[in-house]
């Protein structure tokens, strides 16, 4: 997906967030989004993908700050907050389409997308939402050709209920690689998280998307392991909006499923599916 004039919007309210968050002053909060609009402007209308984009913006904002994990705190509480609705409701995710809807609803913890609020109890937020179901549902598809699995991880907190379904699918038999990203950015999981919380016991390999401060999936950066595991799998499940902007841009991929609350009115258009759906879709 390439950049609009909605996308620069979110973003730059991304970056003033982040100044927030890194309790940087007013004259340094103007600098920086200043300076990132600037950096915005001089890569519209390049090849680069949207991720791209916002991957360098995000690093030059925490870059002007000083401060390269701003959404630390945020991260934490994200991951508290979904240990506490596993502890409640763990017993009720008895199938491959429950841990699914788990882990999609998960992905509404997404800090400062414009015109999108995490929510403060989210325990009763994933009594209702589980409730609804999904939008689109094509988890019996997805399961079956889950042999190989490449696993494209998102943000904290929903990476609780992907660490469940990951281990659902090596009970199945399947074979998974799990990549996490490469070092912090946003509120997206790492390395150390995906530590935390035992992904190394139940993932066949696990390793980082590569880059650096990089979201979504940049296919020159990615390490040979992920790049090897691609190339093997029967198909890739890839976690929210980013993961989505960067593989709908690529061909000759193996069939994609995406696990995602679609949060953005561009990423809706472009899916042809209403904002705000909780979607398991898989494109082949």
């Amino acid at each position: 997906m390439k950049l609009t004039d909605t996308c620069v919007d979110c973003l730059l309210s991304r970056v003033a967030f982040e100044c927030e968050l890194g309790s940087a002053g007013r004259d340094c909060t103007d600098r920086t989004v200043a300076a990132c609009s600037e950096l915005l402007e001089s890569m519209r209308g390049t090849s680069l993908f949207h991720p791209q984009i916002a991957s360098a913006v995000h690093r030059k904002a925490c870059e002007m700050i000083k401060n390269p994990d701003p959404f630390r705190e945020l991260k934490a509480a994200g991951n508290h907050q979904a240990m506490d609705v596993c502890r409640q409701r763990r017993g009720r995710f008895v199938s491959f389409h429950d841990l699914v809807l788990a882990s999609v609803i998960g992905n509404t913890f997404d800090y400062a997308v414009k015109d999108h609020d995490v929510t403060g109890d989210f325990s009763r937020f994933f009594e209702e939402e589980f409730r609804k179901g999904l939008d689109i549902d094509d988890t019996a598809r997805i399961l079956d050709l889950s042999h190989r699995v490449v696993y494209l991880t998102d943000n904290c907190g929903e990476i609780v209920f992907d660490r469940l379904l990951v281990g659902f699918l090596k009970n199945h038999g399947s074979h998974v690689t799990v990549a996490v990203r490469d070092a912090p950015i946003l509120n997206d999981a790492t390395m150390e998280d995906a530590l935390a919380f035992g992904f190394d016991k139940v993932a066949d390999c696990l390793t980082t998307t590569g880059g650096g401060a990089e979201i979504g999936l940049d296919m020159d950066k990615i390490p040979a392991d992920l790049a090897k595991a691609i190339d093997e799998c029967t198909i890739i499940i890839a976690k929210g909006m980013a993961n989505y902007e960067s593989l709908s841009e690529y061909r000759n991929l193996p069939p994609v499923a995406y696990l995602m609350c679609i949060k953005c009115e561009m990423i809706a258009e472009d899916a042809g599916i209403a904002r705000g759906s909780k979607i398991a879709m898989l494109r082949k």
